[in-house]
């Protein structure tokens, strides 16, 4: 029973250091968490009521676009030549600067050496690339490839149990 007394006074000092962790944690979320965020809620705010007729922006979902008219509680967006569309501006996520604007033209029109770009991509499994040495990627040559999708069935034909 002597040994309990021991442990409970030993401990004594200990109640002004968990008080002065019980004020240290919110002091640390404060500073750490909440006021970063209410600046950065504020220059959003600031960004999207001060947007006007002319500015490229960029929307929440990635999409690009020029602003045609605004009034109080949104916006009408050029997202293509002819295409406008409403959005509120609360989907708006940045201004893009003009030099970012003209990279992203400059990406739409070609290749760096001024060729226009071609888009389409032959998605095609009859024609296999061979090599040199009549294999493809894979180290298969052309007959190979063409018997491995009857031997496929073969062996799922095999493998097959009866239903009963």
């Amino acid at each position: 029973m002597g040994g309990n007394n021991i442990i409970a006074a030993s401990g004594g000092g200990g109640g002004a250091f968990n008080l002065l962790l019980l004020l240290a944690v919110p002091l640390v979320f404060y500073f750490l968490l909440i006021r970063p965020q209410s600046k950065r809620r504020k220059e959003q705010l600031q960004m999207q009521s001060s947007i006007e007729p002319g500015v490229r922006v960029m929307t929440t979902s990635g999409m690009y676009a020029t602003v045609v008219s605004s009034d109080d509680d949104g916006l009408v967006l050029e997202i293509a030549p002819g295409v406008e569309a409403r959005f509120v501006k609360q989907a708006i996520m940045n201004v893009v600067k003009d030099d970012e604007a003209d990279d992203l033209e400059d990406d739409e029109d070609g290749d760096e050496d001024g060729t226009p770009a071609d888009d389409s991509i032959d998605l095609s499994k009859d024609d296999v690339d061979l090599s040199k040495d009549g294999k493809d990627v894979a180290g298969e040559t052309q007959a190979d490839a063409e018997s491995k999708p009857a031997a496929k069935a073969k062996a799922s034909s095999s493998t097959e149990k009866p239903s009963a």
